[in-house]
């Protein structure tokens, strides 16, 4: 078993009592009350028809002792006609109706499961892949609705043992009990088992996770490896994840395959008991032969439920597992807790850090102890080294991270206090990579405001530049834009990004700008939206671009999550302290060549 201790739990795993999984799953169940009254009663009918075939047969060889049995025996064989049309038409509508209610029940437990996770915060998934998360979504309730499939038919054949076995208990007491007997080991055997087999799915479930997590995100960073030329190490990562669910599932199969051999052997010990002692009342005249062929036949389908009620626990255990990954991602909990669920007004866009302590992780402080204040309209320019704490402070501001210490205020209201939803749709925010959806030009710019008209976006996108980037698209707006926007350059992909916060018009313009490079044509375009967006928000710029530097009110230089200077540009110059320091190294190059780009492009347009 030494090979199930590589997959470790996820941070948020829980283990569930059953009783638990059965109350919560009773949720879902109660949406189909119709449906599932007459799969009860389609599986009573089966059941009953199943436990009474072979009563009926029982008495037909009793009858056929008689003198005149003919129409005994046609009232016999009628029953047991119409017993197998009843048996038929209930399995059929017994299955269809199962097929409406699993469906219905995985959808729904699907949508909440997906809901669950886009309410995770950002903290969540830095500690947790996206992979394995999807698979939770896809595979484990998918597994769970077959099982349950399989959960309609143990029903049915639990009914039937129940009959049978209160048939029995009427006809003969000692060879009943004889057969009960024979319960006791089957009970311990099932239970043994049940353990083995929670622990043994749970771990399948877990190493087919780490295969789906590979594969998403190998696919994602496959161009990452086609230019480093890492196509064989990729295979041999997926090989050794793929090799560790095989050999997983591998040993859970051996465990669900032991099942069956066990449960039978016992079954065939007690079959053979019962036709012994039933043979030897037969000879001894205290039983009939009608009776005993009731008891062989009776036997058989007795231990056929009983073996399948058994060996379903393994499954019951498959479809738990996966009932307990669902429900611990439905549970999760956010670190970013709300004392109120105020609505947020109409933010002017004053934001106060006032003693803000953050940690990413318990012990390593980003911010210690951290105090500012941001005054409506104004753009506040964040400059330092990698990790001084830039990015740290949008993501704080944007409730993306919960902070341990301190307050953080909106217009001097707690920014706990609001809604979230009401909260973040004041706040613009670009990131440092742009991400865009599948889909047109015009749809990744509306995402920012869905109700935006056509004619809104066109106006917004025409504002820049004149609208000229467009005239390099093949179909302007309605260009479609690829997988992540791959079929757009850097910039384009920039510029789409920060108009679709222009058709927002948040309160609170964020920008974690991107370092990549880009040609100073259309940094002028990008600097031409930032401008506009500018002077409509409160703004939060994370810098690494002279232009936006420069274009901001304030500049705030941090060094390990402290203010050690700010000011505007000129200020700060004359200071001659880090943001000097980091002007001659960073940013000088900037101001060249782009000074020297834009008046090559004024004179070519003869305006210079």
């Amino acid at each position: 078993m030494g090979i199930f201790a590589a997959l470790d739990q996820d941070s948020y795993d829980r283990q569930y009592s059953d009783g638990y999984l059965f109350r919560r799953l009773g949720s879902y169940l109660t949406q189909q009350k119709r449906r599932l009254a007459v799969l009860s009663a389609m599986g009573l009918a089966v059941a009953v028809a199943q436990a009474f075939i072979p009563i009926i047969i029982a008495a037909g060889v009793s009858v056929l002792e008689d003198d005149s049995p003919s129409r005994q025996l046609m009232l016999l064989v009628g029953a047991l006609l119409l017993t197998v049309l009843v048996q038929y038409f209930g399995n059929w509508l017994r299955r269809r109706m199962t097929n409406r209610i699993v469906a219905d029940l995985t959808a729904g437990m699907r949508k909440d499961a997906f809901s669950a996770a886009i309410e995770r915060d950002m903290a969540f998934y830095d500690a947790n892949k996206t992979g394995k998360i999807l698979s939770r979504i896809t595979s484990d309730t998918d597994d769970f609705g077959q099982i349950l499939i399989v959960t309609s038919d143990i029903v049915s054949q639990l009914i039937q043992v129940v009959i049978l076995l209160v048939v029995l208990l009427n006809r003969n007491i000692p060879l009943t009990l004889l057969l009960l007997v024979f319960l006791l080991p089957v009970i311990a055997a099932t239970t043994w088992f049940r353990k083995l087999a929670r622990r043994v799915t749970r771990q399948g479930s877990r190493a087919m996770a780490a295969v789906n997590d590979n594969i998403q995100e190998t696919v994602t960073g496959i161009s990452v490896s086609k230019n480093f030329r890492q196509e064989a190490m990729i295979y041999a990562d997926f090989v050794a994840v793929n090799q560790q669910s095989y050999r997983i599932n591998m040993r859970r199969g051996m465990v669900l395959a032991t099942v069956f051999p066990v449960l039978n052997i016992l079954s065939g010990l007690a079959t053979g008991a019962v036709v012994y002692a039933g043979a030897l009342a037969v000879v001894q005249g205290s039983l009939s032969i009608a009776m005993w062929y009731l008891y062989i036949q009776s036997v058989d389908r007795f231990w056929f439920p009983v073996i399948n009620i058994a060996s379903y626990w393994n499954q019951f255990q498959q479809a738990m597992s996966a009932l307990e990954r669902i429900f611990a991602l439905i549970d999760a909990e956010n670190t970013v807790k709300q004392i109120d669920n105020r609505p947020a007004p109409d933010f002017r866009g004053e934001i106060t850090f006032d003693d803000v302590v953050f940690e990413y992780q318990p012990g390593v402080r980003v911010l210690d102890h951290f105090n500012l204040t941001i005054q409506p309209g104004e753009s506040v320019a964040f400059v330092g080294h990698t990790g001084a704490g830039k990015s740290t402070i949008a993501k704080l501001i944007m409730r993306l991270y919960e902070f341990q210490g301190g307050m953080i205020r909106m217009d001097g209201q707690d920014t706990r206090a609001f809604d979230l939803h009401d909260y973040r749709a004041q706040l613009g925010f670009v990131p440092q990579s742009p991400f865009l959806f599948s889909g047109t030009i015009m749809d990744n710019i509306r995402y920012g405001r869905p109700d935006a008209t056509d004619a809104e976006i066109e106006e917004i996108a025409h504002s820049i530049g004149r609208g000229e980037w467009l005239e390099t698209l093949p179909n302007g707006l309605q260009s479609d834009v690829g997988e992540r926007g791959a079929r757009l350059s850097i910039g384009q992909r920039q510029l789409v990004s920060l108009l679709r916060v222009l058709v927002q018009k948040p309160a609170v313009f964020i920008l974690d700008e991107a370092t990549a490079s880009i040609d100073s044509f259309t940094e002028m375009q990008i600097q031409e939206a930032l401008d506009l967006i500018l002077a409509q928000s409160t703004s939060i710029l994370i810098a690494h671009r002279l232009s936006t530097v420069r274009s901001a009110d304030r500049i705030i230089v941090l060094r390990e999550g402290q203010i050690i200077e700010q000011g505007n540009h000129e200020q700060l110059m004359e200071q001659g302290g880090h943001y000097a320091e980091l002007y001659n190294t960073y940013f000088r190059h900037q101001s060249l060549s782009y000074v020297e780009d834009a008046r090559a492009r004024l004179a070519g347009e003869g305006i210079a």
